[in-house]
């Protein structure tokens, strides 16, 4: 059983990081290989459109053709039983690396058949980990469910299985003192953080154990 991790966030011990890092322990609890990757560290782009992974009986039908940064990642996720993206939420949407990584997992595996259909050649598990700074009601009436819902399903369609996970009102500051955030009580934030938080790391622990069982 191997399970991969990608970190969508520039942020290597924040967040949307160390959920992942709970995720991956809770799959080595049950036997799991893990591996976490940092996107922020590889050089590559979102999709360019080549199309050459929907070009019949050419050389990259169902591959991503580009050569880059990327490609080594790419293959070490078609080899894993259980593949976790996690995103922070920026301006409403996932982070641009996090993005153009879904781009490029997704779209070569993705046909335009009648029926919803895949060229990935196996069923496998996968989950979004999702950490926004907005609280879940907020987030829901800026139709943040819509953008949790397309994920999620092209994951599924993609891979046969996707699971959502989601941590709202994130701390955005370690030091609110040295930024202007008039916006956000700081320290009701770092409570909640230190309240809530912990329960989350825990919930993303049975995440990655129940996900590599």
């Amino acid at each position: 059983m191997k399970v991969i991790a990608c970190n969508g966030s520039p942020r290597k011990k924040g967040n949307t990081a160390t959920l992942l890092e709970h995720a991956l322990q809770g799959a080595g609890s049950v036997g799991a290989q893990t591996k976490l990757v940092q996107l922020y560290d590889y050089s590559f782009k979102g999709c360019t459109s080549c199309l050459a992974c929907k070009l019949l009986n050419g050389k990259s039908y169902g591959a991503c053709a580009m050569r880059d940064g990327l490609t080594p990642v790419l293959a070490e996720a078609a080899e894993a039983d259980v593949i976790l993206l996690g995103a922070p939420i920026y301006l409403g949407t996932e982070s641009g690396e996090a993005r153009s990584f879904m781009e490029r997992l997704l779209y070569p595996y993705h046909t335009y058949a009648q029926e919803p259909s895949t060229l990935f050649p196996r069923r496998i598990k996968t989950a979004m980990v999702y950490t926004m700074g907005l609280p879940e009601a907020v987030a829901l009436k800026r139709g943040y469910d819509r953008l949790f819902e397309r994920a999620t399903y092209f994951m599924g369609r993609v891979f046969g299985h996707c699971e959502l996970f989601v941590y709202d009102e994130a701390r955005l500051f370690a030091e609110p003192s040295k930024y202007f955030c008039p916006k956000i009580d700081s320290k009701a934030r770092q409570e909640h953080h230190e309240q809530i938080f912990p329960k989350e790391c825990e919930r993303a622990f049975e995440l990655g154990k129940r996900l590599a069982s």
